[in-house]
């Protein structure tokens, strides 16, 4: 009896090991994999949106040390004249509105014949905006528009007029999503759009695979940006408060406004990480990597709270986002 009981421990403890060893080298073959990088970095074009501050802004700088031909697209001359003087004499910039099909085509244009027959490298489609965002009952159809323009109808058309360059140079396409992507936490147009990127990109990433093109989704947390900057996001607030008729607004109660933009300056000061390199780092990979990621989440809050919860079932984030938000005066 006490030899089977010594041969079933050592069969149990050579298992576990066997198992252990297994993780170790899965480990240690993932964590090689994913640091294998791309050559002739300077032979290669990458175009970036939404380039004047931001994430933006920043990965262009960061993609010219390392060597990258940069097409940078910014909204305004001011935006392109500061990035220029910043950086290197590589770095080219045009004028871009990711609302506007015209200039889209125009910047489409440009890019190719910079490029040549070297092809587009790579594509980060980094412009956005995230107002108006507040109660979806306190939107209008012109609200919703206004965001859905930049962030998903502008990657999708900005993606569909370049692909014919990414796909010369077998590059890739790198869109920025957010954890809003995957957990709806407020109403307008932000969550929609970022859900409508998710899944544009996982659409594209499986239908152009077989061209050797890579389609990579980044997924931001919150960060110390101009979207997350809390003046313009209580002027919108108050701006849709005061537009509502009278009935909606007695349905929500006078005190409503007031905690619910107390709310807001909680989220944004107790989660915004001020680091926004830890973005561009995962902008970055996917672009120098040999074998990108589909995703990345970017920031701690994305990694410990959104990303988790965007598991959870969803009368569980329900409850959650109840306990945090605001109850109407009228709520039952």
């Amino acid at each position: 009896m006490e030899i089977e009981t010594i041969f079933e421990y050592l069969s149990n403890f050579t298992w576990i090991h066997g198992l252990g060893a297994f993780v170790l080298l899965w480990a240690l073959v993932w964590f090689y994999r994913d640091n294998l990088e791309i050559d002739n970095v300077k032979e290669k074009y990458v175009f970036v949106t939404g380039c004047d501050t931001g994430f933006g802004n920043l990965v262009c700088k960061r993609l010219d040390k390392r060597g990258f031909r940069v097409l940078a697209g910014c909204l305004t001359e001011k935006g392109a004249d500061d990035l220029k003087r910043a950086t290197g004499p590589y770095l080219k910039t045009c004028i871009l509105d990711v609302t506007s099909t015209a200039s889209i085509q125009k910047a489409a244009e440009w890019t190719k014949n910079e490029v040549g027959d070297k092809g587009l490298w790579g594509i980060v489609n980094n412009a956005g905006r995230a107002l108006p965002m507040g109660p979806s009952e306190w939107m209008t159809i012109e609200d919703f528009q206004c965001t859905l323009k930049v962030n998903m109808i502008g990657v999708i058309e900005m993606t569909m007029n370049f692909l014919p360059l990414i796909k010369m140079a077998r590059g890739r396409v790198v869109n920025v999503a957010s954890v809003l992507g995957r957990v709806a936490a407020n109403g307008g147009g932000y969550c929609i759009s970022k859900f409508g990127v998710e899944g544009f990109s996982d659409c594209l990433r499986r239908d152009i695979q077989y061209f050797g093109t890579k389609v990579c989704i980044i997924e931001p947390g919150f960060f110390k940006t101009q979207v997350t900057s809390l003046e313009p996001i209580e002027r919108e607030l108050n701006r849709l408060w005061n537009q509502l008729p009278a009935e909606v607004k007695e349905s929500y109660g006078d005190k409503y406004l007031d905690k619910y933009i107390k709310i807001q300056r909680l989220i944004m000061n107790a989660i915004c990480d001020k680091d926004i390199s830890k973005v561009t780092n995962c902008m970055e990979h996917a672009l120098l990597a040999v074998h990108p990621r589909t995703r990345y989440s970017a920031g701690w809050d994305a990694k410990l709270l959104w990303i988790p919860l965007s598991y959870m079932p969803a009368c569980f984030v329900d409850i959650a986002l109840k306990l945090v938000m605001p109850k109407p005066a009228k709520g039952i």
